[in-house]
């Protein structure tokens, strides 16, 4: 009877509209499928006549769905009603936070020999013999089916997801392990895993998604190899730069063992894993047309320009030698003067803090040489469940015994950040919705948490609390008799603890005098201050405001002259080059910057 009533209940759909720039793709479509299994019912995706099911990731990506395009997500069966919830849910906080790849501004060039244009992966610069990529392919003795070296290759996967989970693209390899166990429980051989990857494959060539077959022909090697089958690639013991048509994700690491200079690729994208992989190794790479060469000629590649020098003269090597080693030496420099103050020609010093966002991070801020955390992005914590208060206890404590100088910011969720298992109401325009601290007036529990596991990792340290999205001083007084009140309920001791705000929204700009008398210190951030001055969605794919408008420099000038409590500066702004100076002619004394940022920025800053 209850079979009979959930084959014949009504099915439950909705529409659901791809937003992402880089389309449902592989990491986004591995997360959704891997919920869509944890429901019993019938879920299936309808698109252009085409209906597929959720549950497997390789027929979801056979869609090829990119953005602007709808699909119709089909749910029946029992709690039907609860998966088409929650997938739902999770469908747009996948799109709201899928960073967009951009492409990378080129720098001008001017050389005398043969050029060819690319599309720039990863900046730097290049001089070396091209060695054309070449395997061989090797046959070993296996006691292992194909059923054992599915299971291995899965068992993998899921190790090199735990191994470097706090790596930003960690997801890349638990993405591949969800895509190999769609494709396993159709494949009984490795003839039909073979033919199973070439059937997917064919089915993206040509979209947005094409990107995604190295990942198939990853994983397909990987089983292979269990199976006997190895692989191997050899590499010269010299500087070189590699030319191929791809390179697998998985041959990333063992590149950056080799004394490669720089890649050329012929058939990739930047929004590819192996792209991704690349960037974040920092070898310099770029995706060309390029003819075969002889193996040892010497070209240049200048991944600034975004070309490659054929036959470069004497005059092309000595001027990229002189870039080359330009970036190495001040690389070098800052590196080795990162611990040191920033102190600007005028003998001004300015503070250097790092926004950070996980331990990993805050630890990095250290060999760094962040004096301080000027931003402590506390939404890692909340990412896929709700924290404990013991958990976020145990976090932040970690995180404040690094520092003497520490700016947490309470939970920054909404807009185009969101969290799958906080419900928000259905917004037109969630940028001018419910987000930052408006989220409390909807869950005030999970602030009160927060705060209470702050207060607790505090101590006697003199941590500051900032309160992201404030827009009135009657909200940011609400906000800090809400925390006063939490410290009497828990009967602690807040008084050595400051509170500030975020400057974000244009309306404080006006309000500051009255701010003055109630917030300890600011911390201006540009992104979202920026966005709303130009009233541009700083994720909109067609419009873009200038970060370095007369406009938004006006706004921080009228902050700096008109604040009496300290001022700092943690959007991306403060690490511009372009900005720094002009920030500091205003009278900024205090940037916060990314981990990577902060001995370059100094360096900037000892030459203003």
């Amino acid at each position: 009877m209850f079979l009979f009533k959930n084959l014949f209940s009504k099915p439950l759909s909705v529409q659901l509209t791809v937003t992402s720039n880089n389309g449902f793709h592989l990491r986004p479509v591995a997360q959704f499928a891997s919920l869509a299994k944890s429901f019993s019912c019938q879920i299936t995706a309808t698109f252009n006549n085409k209906s597929v099911d959720s549950k497997s990731v390789n027929t979801l990506l056979s869609l090829s769905l990119e953005k602007g395009d709808t699909f119709t997500l089909v749910v029946q069966g029992r709690k039907a009603d609860e998966a088409l919830e929650a997938l739902q849910r999770l469908f747009i906080t996948l799109m709201q936070n899928d960073k967009e790849i951009k492409q990378i501004d080129k720098t001008t060039y001017s050389y005398e020999g043969s050029v060819i244009e690319g599309e720039i992966i990863s900046e730097g610069i290049a001089i070396a013999p091209a060695y054309t990529y070449h395997t061989t392919e090797v046959q070993h003795q296996s006691e292992m089916d194909f059923n054992a070296a599915l299971s291995k290759s899965i068992e993998e996967l899921e190790t090199l997801y735990h191994d470097k989970e706090k790596d930003e693209n960690a997801s890349i390899y638990l993405a591949q392990k969800e895509l190999l166990i769609s494709l396993g429980t159709h494949c009984h051989t490795l003839s039909e895993l073979e033919e199973k990857v070439e059937e997917e494959s064919r089915n993206l060539a040509g979209t947005k998604l094409d990107a995604k077959i190295s990942d198939y022909q990853d994983i397909l090697q990987r089983v292979k190899k269990h199976l006997g089958l190895e692989i191997q690639v050899s590499f010269p013991d010299k500087p070189f730069i590699l030319l191929c048509k791809d390179l697998l994700p998985s041959e990333i690491d063992q590149l950056q063992q080799t004394n490669v200079g720089g890649v050329i690729l012929k058939e990739t994208s930047i929004h590819s894993h192996t792209a991704i992989l690349l960037r974040a190794a920092g070898i310099c790479s770029l995706i060309a047309d390029t003819q075969d060469y002889a193996e040892g000629e010497s070209v240049i590649l200048d991944a600034q320009a975004g070309v490659i020098v054929q036959a470069p003269s004497a005059h092309d090597l000595q001027k990229a030698r002189e870039q080359l080693e330009q970036a190495n030496v001040q690389k070098a420099l800052s590196a080795t003067k990162r611990f040191e103050a920033a102190i600007t020609q005028k003998g001004r010093p300015i503070k250097v803090f790092a926004n950070v966002a996980d331990l990993s991070t805050a630890k990095a801020a250290k060999e760094e040489g962040a004096e301080g955390i000027g931003l402590l992005r506390s939404e890692f914590l909340f990412k896929e469940v709700k924290p404990s208060l013991e958990t976020q206890q145990k976090a932040y404590k970690e995180i404040f015994e690094l520092f003497v100088d520490i700016t947490v910011r309470t939970l920054d969720v909404g807009g185009d950040k969101a969290l799958p298992y906080i419900h928000l109401p259905a917004e037109n325009n969630p940028f001018l919705g419910v987000r930052g601290v408006r989220l409390f007036r909807i869950h005030p529990e999970i602030l009160e948490e927060q705060l209470h596991a702050i207060f607790l990792a505090a101590g006697d340290k003199p941590i500051k609390i900032m309160f992201p999205m404030i827009s009135s001083v009657e909200e940011f007084m609400q906000t800090k008799s809400f925390a006063q009140h939490v410290a009497r309920k828990y009967q602690l001791d807040i008084s050595h603890l400051q509170f500030g705000m975020m400057i974000e929204v244009p309306s404080v700009l006006f309000l500051l005098e009255s701010l003055n008398d109630v917030v300890d210190f600011y911390s201006i951030g540009t992104n979202d201050l920026t966005q709303y001055l130009f009233a541009i969605e700083r994720t909109h794919p067609l419009l873009k405001a200038d970060e370095l408008s007369p406009a938004l420099f006006s706004a921080i000038e009228l902050i700096l002259d008109t604040a009496t409590k300290p001022v700092s500066i943690c959007g991306e702004l403060a690490a511009n080059k372009h900005a720094i100076p002009k920030l500091l002619n205003l009278g900024m004394e205090t940037l916060s910057v990314s981990p990577k940022s902060i001995a370059q920025t100094k360096e900037e800053i000892r030459d203003v």
